[in-house]
Parts: structure tokens; C-alpha cells; sequence
């Protein structure tokens, strides 16, 4: 099978790497909208075009399933881009996401943080999704400064601390689960958790959503080779060269880069 991964950056690597361990795929395309990050301050209407945009590549590259590696596109696009294009199974990380928090957290009173974008917390995807299952104690707060962090690849130390003060600094509770509703925030997942002395749980996209393709992918067999072919559109070299930062991508076995 052939995978697009889309995103408006390279926050969705996060869910590549996920999906990489996975070795359900013979070839992933990895597609990064870098010329227009970050989508979380954008206009809905903003969002759903370039999202389209990105369905017309993926078309165009003949992939078999579509993974919307960010929550942003996610939370405004993916019923825009399902109707274009029924015949291809497209599918958005907040959904799993959601499913995720069900499997873990079984205590409907269980005090549940949301961060994300400014945009997706403004979608209320999340909150409504959460308290149609009967989850009630939701919180929800938009962590926008954590996205430019994680691209200066800034994971942790003095100024992540001071950020994460500034957004927490109105918590008066410690969070039974913490939802990472921005594919970037998983690379400070440390950090994250070491504010809320690691007595959170974190859900993480990436994990989620490999978890919830297995569910709809069960008689699809483990590839022993993987092509991954990365495009942005702006300096695809940079997109190459942050992936090989945060993944590590030599350490995969039988993946080759393109």
C-alpha cells in the first residue's frame, strides 16, 4: 500500500514515526505545507483550500490512504477533502485521538486537559467529541508558542519551563490525561509531563492513529521495505533535515529515502 501523510509542516512527523514502525506500507509519501505554516492561526476558509490543495498532490501521487497529520486540517478539512475525493479513505488524527482517551481513561469524572491550537480549540472538535462519549471535567487551552518551539528545536529547558508557566499559570488542578492536540507538542511530551510531576496521562496523535489503522487495516500484511519520499512547499532540504533530527531515520531497517 501507498500512505500520504499531509501536514502543514513537520509537526507531523511525530505521526510518521508512529507510522513507520508500523511497517504496513510499501511507500509513504510525506507531504509538509512549510510555505504556510502553521495553519492554527489561519482562517477556516484558509485551511480547507490549502488542505484541498494537498488532496490534488496526493491524487496526483496515487496513494492508497491519506493520514491528515495535523489537527488543525483535521478539525476543518477533512469532510471538505473526504467529498472530494469518496474514493480514496482519508483520515483525520482527532478522531483516534478521541478513541484513544476511551481506552485509556475509563473514569468519565476524570479531569481531561486539551491543548492545541488556537484554531482547533476554537473548533470545539475535541470538547464536543469528548463530551458526546460523557466525559464532563474538560479544559481546554490554546498553546499556540509551543508550535514555533518545537521548529526551533527547542524540546526542553528555561524557555519551554517559562512558556508552559505562562499558559498553566490559571490551573489549579493537576490533569488525570493531557490530549497533545498539535502534532508538534509530542516532541516536549518530556517536558509536559515533568510540569505535571508525570502524573498525567498524555495522549499522543501519532500513537493513536497507528493504533486505529490497525483497526481498519487488519488483513493488510508487514512490508519489509518502506520508500519514504519527502515534498514541501518551501525547501524541502529543511523539511529532509528536520526529519533526520527528530527520528533518527537511519535507525529504521530497510527504509529508504528519497
Amino acid at each position: 500500500m501507498k500512505l500520504g501523510i499531509f501536514d502543514s509542516g513537520a509537526g507531523g512527523l511525530s505521526v510518521l514515526d508512529s507510522l513507520l514502525k508500523m511497517q504496513l506500507f510499501q511507500e509513504v509519501v510525506y507531504y509538509g505545507d512549510t510555505a504556510r505554516l502553521p495553519y492554527g492561526t489561519k482562517h477556516p476558509t484558509s485551511i480547507i483550500d490549502f488542505s484541498l490543495q494537498a488532496l490534488d498532490f496526493f491524487i496526483q501521487q496515487k496513494v492508497d490512504i491519506i493520514v491528515i497529520a495535523c489537527n488543525t486540517a483535521s478539525a476543518y478539512a477533512l469532510d471538505e477533502m473526504q467529498k472530494k475525493c469518496p474514493s480514496i479513505p482519508i483520515i483525520g488524527v482527532i478522531k483516534s485521538g478521541i478513541l484513544a482517551i476511551t481506552n485509556k481513561l475509563k473514569n468519565l469524572d476524570s479531569k481531561i486537559l486539551i491543548l492545541a491550537t488556537k484554531a482547533t480549540i476554537n473548533s470545539r472538535v475535541y470538547q464536543k467529541g469528548l463530551q458526546e462519549l460523557g466525559y464532563t471535567n474538560l479544559t481546554s487551552i490554546a498553546t499556540s508558542l509551543l508550535v514555533p518551539l518545537v521548529e526551533e528545536n527547542i524540546f526542553q529547558g528555561p524557555i519551554v519551563n517559562e512558556v508552559l508557566k505562562y499558559y498553566f499559570k490559571n490551573l489549579d488542578f493537576i490533569p488525570d490525561a493531557i490530549v497533545l492536540g498539535c502534532t508538534h507538542f509530542p516532541l516536549l511530551s518530556q517536558a509536559i509531563s515533568s510540569f505535571f510531576d508525570h502524573k498525567s496521562l498524555l495522549v499522543h496523535s501519532g500513537e493513536a492513529i497507528a493504533q486505529y489503522l490497525y483497526t481498519i487495516l487488519p488483513h493488510v500484511s508487514k512490508s519489509s521495505n518502506t520508500t519514504l519520499k519527502f515534498f514541501a512547499s518551501s525547501d524541502v532540504a529543511g523539511l529532509k533535515n528536520t526529519a533526520q533530527k527528530w527520528l533518527d531515520l537511519s535507525s529504521y531497517k530497510n527504509l529508504t529515502i528519497l
